[in-house]
């Protein structure tokens, strides 16, 4: 009887450390990501995450990332951030006033992660629903003291780290005030831009494209797959044996919020939705690649409520036209992973990411 349960005990504890190894999100632990995807959900809290589940037809991508964490995001300004701060946290790792564009709080540039790991042989991207001026993406390539200084932004980019971006705000670069053709300016710096269709340039150095003289339609104006496509065209250039970083972000969930429109609101979601799943299919299959999905703030105040108090029914609904102080969920998937769980200060993304790839 001995032998047995001695036996019975030794497979008992193999049992135990077989289901841990084959349960740990990155299958190695403390393995280094060789790309690195960062997704934000402008204005995309709790429950416009819920919502994605609620109403998107089949499962909500979000369900399958193994670790989750939570965010604070205020400013260095406020209690409450804007995106410009909270993208200025994500990208240099400090906290700033509200309108700062890579600038510290005596609006000293900050060197942010796309320059960084430029160095370290990364090539970078950017993809928005937005202009490419606007505050987040400005972020990760610009360094101005108000974000809504556009042209001055738009002039970081054709010399920025960027090596391929997707976005709209063409009037900000090639109907400027002081009547500098910045496309000539990408010209110069080996860049391609195209400003009609997202469409492959397979001899482009680099790559931009300007689709919109402002910015992109919403999906209820029939954007489409633009997100998407972007993303996997991003996906397949920036590919190399150094590795990459890419942004992208889903920019218009934030202004349904604002305007608190829940059809508005809902689409981008589900689009943002379907996005995420293409960019973490990619991850899954490559096993070298940490894909993290957050927000800079919730927008709206949104929830989802019971009509009339019938629990069958969900009503979304709005609190404010602005962003509100809420925690925003973190989603993070591949080699790495394990660094984004808890709870922490938005200032942690950039840190953490420099942390799995070792600087």
């Amino acid at each position: 009887m001995k032998v047995i349960y001695l036996f019975l005990s030794v497979m008992f504890i193999i049992s135990c450390a077989e289901k841990e190894r084959t349960s740990d999100p990155i299958s190695s632990a403390h393995k280094k990501p060789k790309n690195i995807i960062l997704v934000e959900g402008d204005g995309t809290g709790l429950s416009q995450v819920s919502a994605a589940q609620f109403f998107k037809e089949g499962p909500s991508n979000y369900d399958r990332f193994p670790v989750v964490g939570l965010i604070k995001t205020s400013a260095s300004s406020d209690l409450i951030t804007d995106s410009a701060a909270s993208a200025t946290a994500f990208a240099t790792g400090i906290k700033t006033y509200n309108g700062a564009i890579g600038v510290n709080p005596d609006t000293i540039h900050m060197p942010n992660i796309l320059e960084i790991v430029s160095k370290k042989g990364l090539r970078t991207g950017i993809i928005v629903t937005s202009t490419i001026t606007h505050a987040t993406p400005a972020c990760f390539y610009a360094h101005v003291k108000n974000r809504n200084h556009h042209e001055e932004i738009a002039r970081f980019l054709p010399t920025s780290e960027v090596d391929f971006f997707a976005g709209a705000g063409l009037q900000y670069f090639n109907k400027r005030k002081d009547g500098i053709n910045l496309l000539t300016t990408f010209q110069e710096n080996g860049f391609m831009i195209d400003t009609t269709s997202l469409k492959e340039h397979i001899d482009a150095q680099k790559l931009g494209f300007l689709l919109a003289p402002e910015s992109m339609p919403s999906m209820l104006e029939g954007r489409g797959s633009f997100l998407q496509d972007a993303s996997k065209m991003a996906l397949k250039r920036l590919s190399n044996n150094e590795g990459f970083l890419l942004m992208v972000e889903g920019s218009q969930v934030d202004w349904g919020g604002h305007d608190n429109d829940a059809d508005y609101l809902i689409a981008e979601l589900i689009d943002l939705d379907n996005t995420i799943g293409a960019l973490l299919d990619f991850a899954i299959a490559d096993g070298e690649t940490l894909v993290i999905i957050t927000a800079d703030h919730e927008t709206g105040g949104f929830t989802l409520a019971a009509k009339d108090g019938d629990y069958n029914t969900i009503v979304p609904s709005f609190s404010t036209k602005n962003h509100s102080a809420t925690m925003v969920p973190v989603f993070a998937y591949g080699p790495g992973s394990e660094y984004f769980g808890g709870v922490y200060e938005n200032t942690e993304i950039f840190h953490k990411i420099l942390k799995t790839i070792g600087e």
